[in-house]
């Protein structure tokens, strides 16, 4: 994949500014490493008349297979030929489109450190794309590029030259030039209107794509004849996020319209002020609290012993200072969600060395779980019933015997509270039992007694005065003493041992001595 991009200019605005203006030195050769292969960056010519940046995209064939999971393109499963022969290491797309985010990030949005006043000056572009897939034809590429502001020369390329019968391929070669632009609005256009007529995202389209498509078409999309067309092909057809994005392009036509702010006239629902806003759901306080404790605790490798879908693997992840997340849970399917939820095929091989999932029971002892900092069972106990809770607690506390354990549970006191709880029902249909906070801390402080741990206690949301919080968190930490007992223990079986062999080894002299002296 090729594409290059020229100016002109004179002695006062030299083309080379070219240079400050995409982050990339005329004088060097660069190599970027992408998600499908290695992007190069060389300038052809570089004078303060002309100045050319080529950027070329070298597609690493095996990544894009193994990205698309063994699917053809366009991803029909039969088409198995399509993953190694297609036009992708030549043709611009989507992969070119990603490869332009990624080295001209900077540049995409604006921004010179070392001339600030650079970007918002226009100025003579030409931009060359000598093979662009077009599926729509030469008039779909004016119209895209036209309304734009660009000057558009579209020729097709033939199938075989030396074939003129055959026709045309569904490739063109385009040039785009303009006087009036600016580099970034460019770049942008480019951005957007690439995997818009190859018609095909070569990668996920997830959520996220609305705002990317709304940051790179801020200030021209909005306006655009063929703004249907365009977010529909660039969310690869997906009516949910389509509808969303022409939605909110709507909103933003009627507010420049009326000379407003997009949030002005989005207002159906009555604007909440700091105070009124929404808390955080129960959940994420909860996992909230416990990575402060984590933190607390200067755990680094740590456990999360029924992890579930692995919402909270996923958050240890996002801080360094954990750097080994264990999940451990009895169900295949929740670690299998749990798989997908962290991306673990795509992730890369530095953050996939953080994290491992494995099936395992806690109603028996597991040598995997030795040797951790930290252990959390966070809404666990609950689904256990309770003559299974002796087991759980030897297999962490007395066989795992991490330094920290965090224990979450509902305080059944807080049901009240909720409105949509029928009296004397649990908050969930498998919860085999919940305490009152005297019960638990009951069975805190037994456990903690047992096993040489110090127990806290911290409240989990509201604590409301009458009936305390909805969830309740005991905090174990193994007793300092505990530990030295261990090491002292240890140290005073090597001594007996030690003195025992030496006692033997003076009693053995000692008969010797006698036995000699007898001979004597």
């Amino acid at each position: 994949m090729f594409l290059t991009i020229t100016t002109t200019g004179t002695p006062e605005r030299p083309a080379t500014d070219l240079g400050y203006l995409l982050h990339k030195h005329p004088d060097k050769a660069q190599a970027f490493s992408t998600s499908y292969g290695t992007a190069h960056v060389v300038y052809p010519e570089a004078e303060d008349q002309r100045c050319t940046a080529a950027l070329l995209l070298e597609v690493d064939a095996v990544a894009l297979v193994k990205r698309g999971k063994g699917k053809g393109r366009g991803g029909a499963p039969d088409a198995a030929l399509a993953q190694y022969v297609n036009d992708r290491p030549y043709a611009a797309s989507s992969l070119l489109a990603v490869a332009l985010s990624s080295v001209f990030s900077s540049a995409i949005k604006g921004t010179c450190h070392a001339r600030p006043e650079l970007p918002a000056q226009p100025r003579p572009l030409r931009i060359e794309v000598p093979a662009l897939p077009a599926r729509g034809g030469l008039e779909l590429v004016r119209r895209l590029f036209e309304p734009l502001g660009w000057t558009v020369a579209v020729e097709p390329v033939a199938l075989d030259s030396e074939f003129p019968e055959w026709g045309d391929s569904r490739y063109v070669r385009l040039v785009l030039e303009s006087e009036a632009l600016t580099l970034a609005e460019a770049l942008r256009h480019l951005y957007v209107l690439l995997p818009v007529l190859d018609d095909a995202k070569h990668y996920w389209v997830a959520p996220d794509e609305v705002d990317k498509l709304l940051r790179a078409g801020e200030g021209w999309l909005p306006v655009h004849p063929e703004q249907k067309l365009i977010t529909s092909r660039y969310l690869s057809r997906r009516w949910s996020l389509t509808r969303q994005a022409m939605e909110r392009l709507e909103l933003v036509r009627l507010a420049e319209a009326d000379d407003s702010e997009v949030e002005e006239l989005d207002n159906a629902v009555g604007a909440e002020t700091e105070d009124e806003e929404k808390p955080a759901p129960l959940a994420v306080q909860r996992r909230d609290a416990i990575i402060e404790s984590l933190r607390g605790s200067g755990a680094a490798r740590v456990l999360d012993l029924g992890c579930g879908q692995g919402q909270l693997v996923q958050a240890l992840l996002k801080e360094p200072r954990f750097t080994e997340v264990v999940g451990v849970d009895v169900s295949m399917r929740a670690l299998t969600i749990a798989s997908r939820r962290l991306k673990l095929d795509r992730m890369g091989e530095r953050q996939a060395s953080r994290v491992r999932l494995f099936q395992g029971s806690l109603a028996y002892t597991d040598n995997r779980l030795k040797g951790y900092d930290a252990a959390v069972l966070s809404e666990v106990i609950e689904h256990l019933d309770l003559p299974r809770l002796p087991a759980l607690e030897y297999a962490v506390f007395g066989a795992a015997r991490p330094r920290t354990v965090l224990v979450t549970t509902p305080n059944v006191e807080y049901n009240v509270r909720w409105e949509s709880l029928p009296a004397g029902h649990v908050r969930h249909g498998d919860h085999r039992f919940e305490w009152t906070r005297e019960e638990f801390r009951t069975w805190a402080e037994a456990v903690a007694e047992r096993h040489g741990y110090g127990v806290e206690f911290v409240p989990v949301g509201p604590d409301d005065p009458e009936v305390g919080p909805p969830t309740q968190m005991a905090v174990f930490r193994m007793r300092t003493e505990q530990t030295e007992k261990s090491g002292n223990s240890e140290q005073t079986g090597k001594s007996e041992k030690s003195g025992e062999t030496e006692k033997s080894g003076k009693s053995e002299k000692s008969g010797k001595s006698e036995k000699e002296a007898k001979a004597a």
